[in-house]
């Protein structure tokens, strides 16, 4: 599998994309703030439903290190308040139907599954700091103590 081929130092992709409330959610939105920006492939599967828990049981930690969860995937903002409600989420998923954003970050990728090779979402995250430059890239995630790795780092590149 091909590693994602933006780079730790660089200035992170702009963006601006509906949130579940159909607010226009950009990056320039969060000057000051450090950014969890997570690409998931769908909503309600089983993988993506533990991050975004992971993610949402951790928020009060993230959020007392001045940082802010972004979910971002494919699904319609429907989907996401579908998935918000029915799993009781906290944090904010935003819309990418059209794959802009994933291309820009590079996660919309060949994937390869029972032989077939198809386009679809590498799970991954970008830590992105406080004057917007990306820190961190977790390239083709498991789900399983991530959302504390990413906790942890950020918690370690602050000090």
């Amino acid at each position: 599998m091909s590693k994602n081929s933006l780079t730790e130092g660089q200035k992170a992709p702009d963006f601006c994309l509906p949130d579940q409330n159909e607010n226009n959610v950009c990056l320039k939105d969060f000057d000051g703030k450090w950014i969890v920006l997570y690409f998931y492939p769908k909503d309600n599967t089983s993988g993506c439903t533990r991050e975004a828990q992971d993610f949402t049981s951790l928020k009060g930690d993230f959020e007392s290190e001045n940082a802010v969860v972004l979910g971002v995937s494919k699904d319609s903002v429907k989907s996401h308040v579908k998935f918000i409600e029915k799993k009781e989420l906290g944090i904010t998923l935003l819309s990418d139907e059209e794959t802009t954003i994933h291309q820009k970050y590079d996660v919309w990728r060949t994937k390869k599954n029972y032989g077939k090779e198809y386009l679809g979402t590498v799970r991954s995250t970008f830590l992105i700091d406080t004057e917007g430059n990306i820190v961190k890239i977790w390239d083709n995630v498991r789900t399983n103590g991530h959302a504390e790795k990413v906790l942890e780092t950020l918690k370690s590149l602050k000090k």
